[in-house]
């Protein structure tokens, strides 16, 4: 027997069917829960390069029993485009007749249109969580304050006085909600991303540790650094780390690193990899397959701007290095992790000196990883959270 009808509004983002998001995992583990669960999104996804693509069914089931609704945008522009807004949102709402409204992201133009619908559907309980910080947002003068300071803080007013809780994702990403768009503190609330827990147990598996290692010749004493992600011009240090792993001695050290490049950093990428053969690029991963890769590493090093990646390294045990942002050290679950403080060639070497070679360093790392890490960033635990009928 359903425990009801939740209808995951995702008009902000691109939903991608088998991905590891938010948007996936959280509708996911709702529909493992009992609930009744629709998603109503973009017809936009991302191919296997990582770059945005139409999609062509419009509604179906997807592999978690979940139902996709996808919807056409108005406007014949990229989906990128920041003012866009969708057809047929308020009769999609109504077909769906949902007891709960989880709307992700408040910057959508179409927030009028759900507030149309909650007006007239008084007993829907709604949440809406936030994925915008200081780091990813408002980092601009026109962002700052003509988008988040008055175009998405009057969706967000829009909307508040029919929500029953709403969620930053990170605890940067509730600060924003106070600050830019003046959400009550105590309406806020902390939601963490995490990870998908099907694949925790055989991610970690001595099996799936040994294919991957035997597919990329790497020895089971070898120690395997991995990192990864969207290397754009906004996460070039990626190839800093790279820089600073060729200056490491070590025969028995590897370096996995995966994603996509973008254009203008593939020159340089490429030279990197030529310098050190003990770095790989194992290109861009889909969905759970990171999760393998990830398992069957030592250590997991993310030197850019936080990504989901981050909780998903914590859940799965594997000790990690992480760049230190205001709001998102919520990954640190009793040292289990260090973070860099700068973008230096230098104190990335000298980090990965410690844990590498201070064999008690990356001991308490790891216990601290593994009795930790799932219990905090279980999908399963935070779908529990998430929605109050």
């Amino acid at each position: 027997m359903s425990r009801g009808k939740i209808v995951h509004l995702c008009l902000c983002g691109i939903v991608t069917d088998g991905m590891t998001y938010q948007d996936n995992l959280l509708p996911k583990y709702h529909k493992r829960l009992g609930f009744d669960v629709t998603v109503v999104t973009s017809k936009w996804v991302y191919d296997s390069n990582g770059q945005p693509v139409l999609f062509e069914k419009e509604r179906y089931v997807n592999e978690d029993g979940v139902t996709m609704v996808r919807l056409p945008m108005k406007q014949d522009k990229p989906f990128l485009y920041r003012l866009k807004r969708y057809g047929h949102v308020y009769e999609t709402i109504e077909q769906e007749n949902p007891d709960i409204l989880f709307v992700h992201g408040c910057q959508c133009l179409d927030i009028d249109v759900v507030v149309r619908y909650i007006k007239r559907h008084r007993d829907v309980v709604v949440y809406v969580d936030n994925h915008a910080d200081y780091s990813n947002s408002a980092t601009n003068f026109v962002s700052k304050h003509l988008l988040h300071g008055l175009l998405w803080r009057n969706r967000a007013k829009l909307i508040d006085p029919y929500v029953k809780t709403w969620y930053g994702v990170l605890p940067a990403r509730v600060d924003f909600l106070h600050e830019r768009y003046g959400i009550a503190r105590d309406k806020i609330k902390l939601l963490v991303m995490g990870i998908d827990d099907d694949y925790v147990q055989n991610a970690t598996s001595q099996e799936s540790v040994h294919a991957v290692r035997e597919k990329y010749e790497i020895a089971d004493d070898d120690f395997v650094i991995i990192t990864g992600g969207k290397i754009d011009r906004f996460k070039t240090q990626t190839l800093t780390l790279m820089k600073a792993f060729h200056e490491l001695p070590g025969e028995k050290l590897r370096l996995l690193v995966f994603g996509s490049v973008e254009k203008e950093l593939q020159e340089e990428f490429n030279q990197l990899l030529k310098q050190d053969d003990r770095t790989q690029y194992i290109g861009w991963i889909n969905g759970s397959d990171i999760y393998q890769y990830l398992g069957a590493s030592d250590l997991a090093v993310y030197p850019g701007r936080h990504s989901v990646l981050w909780e998903q390294t914590v859940g799965l045990g594997i000790p990690a290095i992480f760049k230190r942002w205001d709001g998102t050290t919520h990954v640190d679950v009793g040292g289990n992790c260090l973070f860099l403080n700068d973008d230096s060639i230098a104190e990335m070497k000298g980090i990965l000196n410690r844990v590498i070679n201070e064999k008690t360093v990356y001991e308490q790392m790891k216990h601290v990883s593994e009795e930790m890490g799932m219990k905090v960033f279980s999908y399963e635990n935070i779908a529990k959270q998430s929605v109050v009928l």
